[in-house]
């Protein structure tokens, strides 16, 4: 190879590799290192095989980086954490100013900065990328989220506009996100409300399956119909797909095989912990953290089926005849609902940490690169951009006129569905706290008015009054024992 490429790619896993074609075949001749080099090797003669793509594999760094046309653009997509900085440490000591390194990978925000900081001090430039869309994206367009150094942006802004997912009425799905971290926190909220949508369409399923008696061809029917209207996405197309695969290992489908015991690697962790942090409420994601917890102690559960055999069906649910498609109906309109206050909640999320951090984020540009290409792709999303294009401040997505119109159209079969649910003795943690949170955030007046009575009561905190302003401390117990009712 006599002519520089024009951008780098170390780390051939699945999501690299794919990456890398995807570039290659959007015309950018591309320059693709890993430490285990029968990867680079795998690589390139992939690229071969699917169109003799403009790849060039190298086995050892120095040759890699500078391989590269200057200003030189690497994108790392390693393993979160020890790897990147290892990474970075091997490249970078053959890079130059000017050069920009991007980090793809699924990283905790601060750790970008920390490092964006480090590379300034080498004059090197530095940006966080989230990618999301899993390996179909990262080949066929995914959607990007770059943040940190704009001037980074700028020198691969040409490419990232072409890899990425494109949506024929809002563009390519990607677009600069805002300075320091601010790529990967919005990838690690995006993750967030995927946890809380995915533990959403569980629990339809659950319901219509134990209440309503579905069988698997009917749910798949269900899915695929719902899948052409407000609830049509990308994890509603594949759970309908799910519900039709035949087991190949024996009779019946594979779905009903799968072990009922959910992995994580950490984002929707770590989105919960950020709520914490934030203070704001995210009851529907933490309540999908929960459930993969809950779902791990497999063992456990089981034993627990044996303690409380009447756990299942109530009686009186399994002597009633069920109408399946007033059930769908009210399921369909709960999920819808529900998903509504998911979303609300990783929005409030994101404004808050733009607030803390000067990030000036756009939350109708995020829903917009999110229409496309990620995980959480739903027509949905277009209703979302409208929304905060028509008040860029709304505090909420449920005050949104039309969100707020649609909440109040569904609550009845909402309710009706948690109830049915509750009865039944099927958790709907998900449905059940989205509901929580829309009664709680609707009413004027809460309980915490007997909390903060408590707090005063044995700790002095003080409280405020709805009459007078300034924080007052009563004596309660003098005055209970003094007291006559």
């Amino acid at each position: 190879m006599t002519t520089p490429t024009r951008i780098g790619l170390a780390g051939l896993a699945v999501m690299g590799q794919n990456l890398a074609l995807n570039i290659a075949e959007k015309g950018f001749p591309i320059s693709v290192y890993n430490r285990t080099t029968s990867k680079v090797d795998e690589t390139v003669e992939r690229a071969k095989k699917e169109g003799n793509l403009p790849v060039f594999g190298f086995h050892d760094p120095e040759s890699f980086v500078h391989s590269i046309q200057k200003p030189r653009v690497i994108i790392m997509l390693v393993k979160a954490g020890a790897p990147v900085d290892q990474t970075i440490k091997t490249l970078s000591v053959y890079m130059e100013k000017g050069d920009c390194i991007i980090d793809g990978g699924n990283e905790w925000y601060e750790n970008t900065e920390r490092r964006e900081k480090a590379m300034a001090e080498l004059g090197l430039l530095y940006l966080g990328m989230g990618v999301s869309g899993g390996e179909e994206g990262a080949r066929n367009g995914p959607s990007l989220m770059p943040g940190g150094s704009f001037e980074a942006y700028k020198h691969i802004e040409d490419i990232l506009l072409k890899v990425a997912a494109q949506v024929p009425d809002s563009g390519p799905c990607v677009t600069y996100i805002g300075k320091g971290g601010s790529g990967n926190f919005v990838k690690m909220i995006h993750n967030g409300i995927e946890y809380g949508d995915m533990q959403l369409i569980a629990e339809a399923y659950d319901v219509l399956k134990s209440v309503g008696k579905l069988s698997n061809e009917e749910l798949h029917k269900v899915f695929s119909e719902w899948n052409k209207g407000e609830l049509l996405s990308f994890l509603i197309e594949i759970t309908a797909d799910i519900f039709k695969i035949k087991d190949d290992k024996g009779d019946g489908y594979l779905v009903d095989k799968v072990l009922d015991k959910t992995g994580m690697k950490g984002t929707g962790k770590w989105t919960v912990q950020q709520a914490a942090e934030l203070s704001i409420a995210a009851p529907t994601i933490a309540s999908s953290l929960d459930s993969r917890f809950l779902s791990g102690l497999k063992e456990e559960r089981v034993e627990a089926a044996k303690v409380f055999k009447s756990s299942g069906v109530s009686d009186i649910l399994s002597d009633q005849a069920v109408d399946k498609q007033k059930l769908v109906d009210d399921v369909r309109q709960a999920l819808y609902a529900s998903k509504i206050c998911s979303y609300a909640q990783g929005m409030n999320l994101i404004r808050a940490k733009s607030v803390e951090k000067g990030w000036d984020l756009e939350l109708g540009e995020l829903a917009r690169i999110w229409k496309g290409g990620c995980i959480i792709r739903a027509i949905f999303l277009d209703r979302i951009k409208k929304a905060y294009d028509r008040n860029a401040g709304l505090p909420n997505l449920l005050v949104d006129p039309e969100f707020a119109t649609e909440i109040v159209e569904r609550q009845s079969a909402w309710r009706r569905v948690v109830c049915l649910a509750i009865n039944a003795g099927i958790s709907t943690p998900g449905m059940s706290s989205s509901l929580a949170y829309f009664d709680t955030y609707r009413r004027g007046r809460l309980p915490a008015n007997l909390v903060q009575a408590q707090r005063d009561y044995f700790g002095a905190h003080t409280y405020e009054r709805v009459d007078v302003s300034g924080a007052f401390h009563t004596e309660w117990f003098k005055l209970a024992k003094s007291s006559k009712i």
